[in-house]
């Protein structure tokens, strides 16, 4: 990618300098050449000006070499006779249409991220399995919580009939104490009215004794129906607490076989799990897909550079990577456009640079000439530094 927005990038505007910060100076007004610390550094200063150059130069016949010979490349393609073009933008279209296939697999949103895939992978056969097991676990466990639900509001409904039952046995024998106190109070009564009086009290004695044995004979029937009444609510609770007791065995064994099977698949529900599943079935596909393309591209980008070798193209390979510019005429001259402009900036740019060596050296050759003196010293360094660059 780097080679292709190299050659096809956008151009950046550069900003406009004055010329004068491009134009070397040479001012040797304030130089003692007889000192030989200033001429060195003068000369040194000469010649890393013409090394500096030199390496600019190096890289810009590389970079001015790749876009001639595409250049070449687009003229040869041009020229090709009808068959062959055609022969090879049928070979160049189908790798542009795999690309495309690759390209929008890539740039897809909401891909299944390579970690959720492979860990669903490893566990394929077994994830349908799974999402039944959990989703029976889930359902089981809405009627395991329904069934505590109904045991609790039923436990509820006889303990609170256990204390209406408590209440009433309570106040039946509140009112026997009662009774029997107000029967022995009567009694008291009639034996003053008796003795003290002369007074025939028998009829009041019995009216007394019969409404007591009545009244005491009710409370103690109604006292002892409460009472086996109470052992079958206690006896209910009993049976309902063991049954809560089952239930919930069962609840924390179901909760836990959840957990469990959460763990395992990696997922807080069955639903979450069975579009994960669906997900990653999509995604298989979807990657088996991707694969063949990227196959087919392979293939494809060595048949278009094995057909490409038949002509005089510098580097197949390139348009290899860049299909598409063979097929769009439009795209091809504006490619043919771009490289014009870039060789010749390029081409600005090395003479620039030649300009700049070449003035060095005669800046050089100058100072030789106007001081012979130092002539031979001035060339040694001129050697040594060529050497070592």
């Amino acid at each position: 990618m780097t080679f292709w927005k190299k050659l096809f990038g956008k151009k950046k505007v550069h900003e406009q300098v004055p010329e004068d910060w491009e134009n070397i100076v040479y001012d040797r007004d304030n130089v003692d050449f007889e000192d030989e610390e200033q001429r060195s550094r003068y000369i040194t200063n000469c010649l890393e000006q013409i090394a500096d150059a030199s390496r600019e130069m190096n890289l810009l016949t590389g970079e001015y070499s790749l876009v001639t010979s595409y250049l070449t490349d687009m003229e040869e393609i041009e020229a090709l006779p009808g068959e062959e073009r055609e022969e090879l933008d049928g070979i160049a279209r189908r790798l542009h249409t795999l690309e495309q296939e690759c390209e929008r697999y890539r740039g897809k949103k909401n891909r299944m991220s390579d970690g959720d895939y492979y860990h669903m992978r490893k566990q394929e056969d077994e994830i349908q399995e799974g999402i039944s097991k959990l989703t029976e676990c889930e359902n089981y466990g809405d009627l395991i919580r329904q069934d505590l639900k109904r045991l609790d509001m039923e436990k509820h409904a006889y303990e609170y009939r256990r204390s209406e039952l408590e209440t009433m046995m309570n106040n039946f024998r509140g009112m026997s104490v009662i009774f029997l106190t107000a029967f022995a109070m009567c009694m008291g009564l009639l034996l003053i009215l008796q003795f003290a009086f002369e007074m025939n009290t028998r009829v009041g004695g019995l009216l007394a004794v019969g409404a007591v044995a009545v009244a005491v004979t009710v409370l103690l029937v109604k006292y002892m129906d409460s009472e086996k009444e109470l052992h079958r609510v206690e006896g209910a609770i009993s049976r309902l607490i063991q049954l809560q007791n089952k239930v919930k065995i069962r609840y924390v064994n179901n909760n836990n076989l959840q957990d469990y099977l959460r763990i395992k698949y990696n997922t807080d529900c069955s639903g979450t799990l069975q579009k994960r599943w669906q997900q990653y079935q999509q995604e298989k596909e979807e990657r088996k897909e991707y694969a063949e393309a990227e196959a087919k591209t392979e293939y494809y980008q060595k048949q278009l550079v094995a057909k490409m070798n038949n002509y005089r193209i510098t580097d197949p390979d390139r348009w290899a990577a860049r299909p598409g510019a063979l097929l769009d005429k439009r795209e091809m001259v504006e490619m043919r456009h771009e490289l014009i402009l870039r060789r010749q900036t390029l081409r600005k740019q090395m003479d620039y640079n030649n300009t700049v060596a070449e003035n060095a050296r005669k800046e050089i050759m100058e100072i030789v000439n106007r001081y012979p003196a130092y002539g031979s010293e001035i060339l040694a360094m001129v050697d040594k530094y060529e050497s070592e660059t």
